[in-house]
This record gives C-alpha cells, sequence and structure tokens, in this order.
C-alpha cells in the first residue's frame, strides 16, 4: 500500500514517460479499491496519449477524461469540460498526465487556484537522464522551472524514469540514482518513486520502485 493524495499530478519534460506511469498509477489505485478518475492534459504530443489506454482502463473501473480529438487525425489544443470533475468532485482520486514542458503545463493553469485551496495533491515531476535535454542535473532543473512558472502550481517530488527502453536493466536504474538525488538535493524535492518495467523492478532493491506494464498491458502490475 502507497501514501496516496485526492490528486496526483505527472508532469515532465517530452519523452520522460510520464503518460505510462500515470495510467499504471490509476490502475494501482483502482486495484486498492479506489474511485479513480484519470485525465489526459497533455495538449501538446498528438502521437501518445493516455486515451490510447481507454479500453484497458474502463475495465478497470477508470473513468478517462480525454480531448475528443485524441486519437484521431485533428490536433487541437483543447481542453475538456469534464476536467472539472477533478477538483470539483471530492469523491475520486483523479490522476492528471500534464503536457511535456511549458506549452503543455499552461493547461494546469485554469485548475491551479482550485488545487492549491484543496491542498490534497502530489505533483510529481518525472525525469529521465537518458533523455537528450535532461540528461544533466542543471538541464533537468531548468525544465522543472519551466513547468512550475507555466502551471502556477509548485511540484512537490521527484519520480525517477530513467530508462533506454528495452534495454534497461536494474543496472540502469540502479546508475540513475545519483542524478536522482541531485536533481533532489538542488531543488529540495524528495525522490518519491523510482519506475522501471516490471521485469526490471524485480531485480532491484533498496529502492521504492513502481512496476510498469507496457502501454495496453496492465493486468498484472503488482505495488
Amino acid at each position: 500500500m502507497m501514501e496516496h493524495k485526492r490528486l496526483t499530478l505527472f508532469a515532465g519534460h517530452y519523452g520522460s514517460g510520464k503518460t505510462n506511469i500515470a495510467v499504471n498509477y490509476a490502475v494501482a489505485l483502482a486495484k486498492e479499491g479506489k474511485k479513480v478518475c484519470i485525465a489526459d492534459l497533455d495538449i501538446v504530443n498528438p502521437y501518445f496519449r493516455t486515451k490510447d489506454s481507454a479500453e484497458e482502463l474502463e475495465k478497470q473501473g477508470i473513468t478517462l477524461i480525454s480531448s475528443r480529438y485524441a486519437n484521431t487525425n485533428v490536433d487541437l489544443p483543447s481542453i475538456p469540460a469534464e476536467s472539472y470533475r477533478l477538483v470539483q468532485d471530492k469523491s475520486i482520486h483523479g490522476v492528471i498526465d500534464l503536457g511535456g514542458d511549458d506549452r503543455g503545463a499552461y493547461a494546469l493553469g485554469r485548475f491551479a487556484d482550485a488545487i492549491r485551496a484543496e491542498g490534497d495533491y502530489r505533483m510529481a515531476f518525472v525525469i529521465n537522464c537518458h533523455r537528450p535535454l535532461t540528461s544533466t542535473v542543471e538541464d533537468t532543473v531548468e525544465i522543472m522551472k519551466e513547468i512550475e512558472a507555466a502551471s502556477h502550481l509548485q511540484f512537490t517530488c521527484i519520480v525517477n524514469n530513467s530508462n533506454i527502453g528495452s534495454e534497461t536493466t536494474p543496472g540502469t536504474v540502479l546508475d540513475s540514482v545519483a542524478y536522482a538525488e541531485g536533481v533532489s538535493r538542488v531543488t529540495g524535492l524528495p525522490i518519491w518513486l523510482y519506475t522501471a518495467e516490471k521485469s526490471v523492478a524485480e531485480g532491484i532493491e533498496g529502492l521504492p520502485v513502481l512496476p510498469l506494464t507496457l502501454q495496453k498491458k496492465y493486468f498484472d502490475l503488482t505495488i
């Protein structure tokens, strides 16, 4: 069992893996018996959306909020009106997949005051040292500041999703610990989770790891 907030937001640089983490985390909440709603507020990237997992999420009893243009050949920067449910309905555990970088983070601005007023949220900065523009602590922190300025919310923790795709090993994750701790030290944010594909996670000891199953295959996720 993990400690949860009513609202959990995942944001980070393009390709950080936040969408896959958001979906896996929503499934984990549902497995604990929570009433879950996940919102895709990524208005920047039309190619990898939470909506890709709509069928699997529905089977888990998870409500999905996403643009009606998602998974079509029309890509407009629109925020679904149903998104307001996240801040209005206190009976749900909301998970938000926020767009990459500062441009995507602007979508959160309209909810920032309500989220801050409720005070029951976690905003996780998803990092990956194997992405070109976040390979150093300094560059990663710069991206973080840009997202905070655009979203009008401050990050509360770090999720280290450093990976190299199918070539990731337990050693890959362990080798990224110094990088994650460096980001934590500079920002003052705690490292909430490390994440890794399930088979990789099983080989890691001594770290709080969220095992991930890949997109469209979420049925044997365990925490």
